[in-house]
């Protein structure tokens, strides 16, 4: 049994604030939703507990895959950005499952960060690895616009829209791709996680971003260097009502493009905490790290503090 305590503030759906909602002693089990109370859209996904899959372990979170059997299918181009693949649980027994749209960096297409699709759909999450419309002309805010199109595409007329709940959303992208992740979430507030993987983006002012927002970086980066994009990013999150900054020591631009098991613990965590308010996930993200042969430095606000 888990002893849930939430506090929700300036709750926004399609720009109206819905105010405050609070919950305290929620108590949930395993594979079950607690609720104290009957709220509704994003409020209820905030103030509600989503488990899906066993306890985690640091094993586990690390690992290659995990407990679902997951089914993919592609998605052609059109709806607003150049198709993609759809990751999946096979599982329709524990209720509904939050999503996430990732985008790839310039020049890239969805084969650079196809890593996270089987990743994160077999821990519980449905996810779509998109291509974008124009790999070489499509510049970060365009890739956020993309991001933002893919969601709405996976909830409306996809094939799995019915495993989708459609208020447990999230952004990520890798590069441009990264910047995209941040322009969404600035530009849609009502979705619940963002992760920038080494962002870059002209913009070095994200403070408009009001969504948990967990930013990876490579240490010895030269193509976005975390001096001028990350750390800067990290910093402006001021609005964030959650924010870490995790960078990969001696690592470069291209860290998160393939399986990382550090890239990976950090990323599901997030999701996990955030997307489906499972803090079961919370152990991994806090206390925050000290550093080390695998990781340089971590910055965050600590979930709860």
């Amino acid at each position: 049994m888990t002893r849930l305590k939430v506090a929700l503030t300036s709750v926004v759906v399609g720009g109206l604030a819905l105010g405050t909602v609070g919950l305290s002693n929620v108590t949930a089990t395993a594979g079950t939703t607690a609720s104290a109370t009957t709220v509704s859209g994003t409020q209820a996904a905030a103030a509600q507990e989503y488990r899906r899959g066993p306890d985690p372990t640091a094993q586990s979170v690390e690992a290659a895959t995990g407990p679902f059997a997951i089914q993919q299918t592609s998605v052609p181009a059109g709806n607003g950005f150049g198709g993609g693949t759809i990751y999946y649980p096979t599982d329709t027994s524990q209720g509904t499952f939050g999503a996430i749209a990732i985008s790839p960096g310039w020049t890239e297409d969805q084969s650079a960060i196809a890593w996270l699709g089987p990743k994160l759909a077999s821990n519980g999450f449905v996810v779509m690895t998109i291509n974008n419309n124009n790999a070489f002309l499509d510049f970060p805010d365009a890739r956020g616009t993309q991001l933002l199109a893919a969601l709405d595409s996976l909830t409306g007329q996809s094939p799995v829209a019915g495993r989708i709940d459609k208020n447990r959303l999230a952004v990520a992208g890798h590069s441009m791709g990264g910047g995209g992740a941040l322009r969404a979430a600035a530009t849609r507030p009502e979705i619940q996680a963002a992760i920038p993987l080494t962002p870059w983006h002209l913009n070095q002012d994200w403070s408009s971003v009001r969504v948990p927002t967990l930013i990876v970086g490579g240490e010895t980066d030269i193509i976005a260097s975390v001096g001028a994009h990350s750390e800067p990013f990290y910093e402006s999150l001021t609005n964030a009502p959650e924010r870490a900054y995790l960078e990969m020591e001696g690592q470069g631009h291209f860290v998160t493009n393939s399986a990382n098991p550090t890239v990976g613990r950090y990323v599901l965590s997030w999701l996990k905490r955030y997307v489906d308010n499972d803090t079961r996930y919370e152990q991994f993200l806090c206390p925050a790290p000290a550093p080390s042969s695998v990781i340089s430095e971590y910055r965050d606000s600590c979930p709860g503090s």
